[in-house]
């Protein structure tokens, strides 16, 4: 069987024709403004489970969304079809609902003169020539490498290799128009190991732009398989307050938390524990988060945001202090602020980090919790009370005895930045929030 059909760049004259067509509908039918984003996406996905090929799917998906105003009133709609008959339906669904919507004062396009004017190449795209077998071969590969690992791995939750890729265009009644195209391909591994009386799963995962850089589906394997078999044992501990250590891939989620208390749509519903907190120190002063969103083949990078504005780099927090919001256009017009260039979200976060690896920041850590898994959604984003249901592995002495289960950890974000005592040099680099592991100074740690 053949590898997937590209959708690269050569798709992207036919997408930007096709807003052009939308936004002249628009106006056609009375729309004083508008917006459309359109995409083409596809792709293919390999799982196999206990050395057997479990699916293969393709997918190829295209739509687009408008959003129109008649004034200062909008409506939006969106279709998953193409053509004139879809195009028109769609707009007069968009100018049905914007006439009976209420007038918003800060509804409306960007300023013109704000509009993203160098429409840079960030080298996103990267096809992949890989076959369904091919992909099944390193699923299997790294199914196999994991197995061989540990004899006390004895099922598997499944082993997926994905590929994608797509266009996307964004255009408006201001005349801008920008599109790109881009990949992402990734590997990823669950397996269960079975001891002591328990089973415990865990997993381990790679993402990249390029598929040929992929980690190697051995080494995948072997890391979910170490991973799961590490669990065996594991048991509550007392309750205490301990220092706890976020592993880098769960420490992303700490500053993706504290992003959203800084943006817009929270700051003007006043459903944040961080509105008017600008300009006050909210993590140590040696710590810097900034956004650099025109990085070569990054995850996050872009030229534009989601309203068309050029994206640029700046701290959102330097020297510990906070210095800027998360603004789209209309947020910043809700808020009396200029939009951050950042509808749609940031673009590359990038953490300060330190020299010390993990392990010296378990021997910093002394006793207390290393955390590898975190379970539910507990932070209540207008007080910033934190509680989430962990699971990792407790550490005296600098060096860790057993895994750990069936605990909750429970601070205040406020309190937990403030007590940031260092970032490891482990960067996570899989995801648009780049963070070492995070040791906090103090937490509370509820078990048995």
């Amino acid at each position: 069987m053949s590898a997937v059909q590209s959708v690269g760049p050569q798709a992207l004259p036919a997408l930007q024709e096709q807003v052009e067509q939308i936004i002249a509908e628009a106006r056609r039918q009375g729309a004083s403004a508008c917006e459309v984003a359109v995409s083409l996406e596809q792709g293919l996905s390999t799982s196999v489970r206990q050395r057997e090929v479990e699916t293969v799917e393709f997918n190829r998906d295209q739509g687009f969304g408008i959003t129109l105003y008649v004034g200062q009133r909008k409506g939006s709609a969106s279709t998953s079809a193409s053509g004139s008959d879809a195009i028109r339906e769609t707009v007069a669904a968009a100018l049905a609902i914007a006439k009976h919507t209420s007038e918003d004062e800060c509804s409306g396009l960007a300023d013109p003169a704000l509009m993203a004017r160098d429409l840079q190449d960030f080298d996103l795209y990267h096809a992949w020539d890989i076959t369904p077998e091919q992909a099944i071969e390193k699923a299997l590969a790294c199914e196999a490498a994991a197995f061989d690992t540990d004899a006390r791995i004895k099922n598997a939750d499944g082993t997926t290799l994905s590929t994608h890729q797509g266009c996307r265009v964004y255009g408006n009644s201001h005349g801008f128009i920008g599109g790109y195209a881009s990949t992402r391909h990734s590997l990823s591994c669950v397996m269960i190991a079975e001891g002591d009386g328990q089973m415990q799963r865990d997993y381990w995962y790679d993402v990249n732009r390029q598929g040929e850089l992929l980690a190697d589906p051995q080494s995948i394997g072997r890391r979910a398989a170490q991973r799961a078999a590490a669990r065996l044992g594991a048991r509550p501990v007392p309750t205490c307050e301990v220092p706890v250590l976020f592993s880098a891939e769960l420490a992303g989620g700490l500053f993706g938390s504290f992003l959203s208390a800084i943006s817009g749509g929270n700051l003007y519903r006043k459903s944040s524990f961080l509105e008017g907190c600008m300009g006050q120190r909210l993590f140590p002063s040696w710590l810097t988060l900034d956004e650099r969103p025109h990085l070569q083949r990054a995850l996050g990078s872009a030229s534009f945001d989601g309203d068309g504005l050029a994206t640029y780099a700046k701290p959102f927090v330097e020297n510990g202090e906070l210095v800027s919001y998360v603004l789209s256009t209309y947020s910043g017009r809700k808020l009396g602020l200029p939009s951050t260039a950042n509808a749609g979200g940031v673009h590359n976060l990038f953490v300060t980090h330190g020299v010390e690896d993990q392990a010296a920041l378990l021997r910093r850590m002394g006793r207390g919790l290393l955390v590898t898994e975190l379970m539910g959604h507990g932070l209540n984003m207008v007080t910033g009370d934190y509680s989430r249901g962990a699971a990792g592995y407790w550490v005296e002495n600098g060096e860790i005895q057993f895994a750990v289960q069936e605990v909750t950890i429970a601070g205040n974000m406020k309190d937990m930045f403030q007590q940031i005592v260092a970032i490891g040099n482990d960067l996570e680099t899989r995801s648009n929030i780049h963070t070492g592991s995070v040791l906090i100074e103090r937490m509370t740690v509820a078990g048995s």
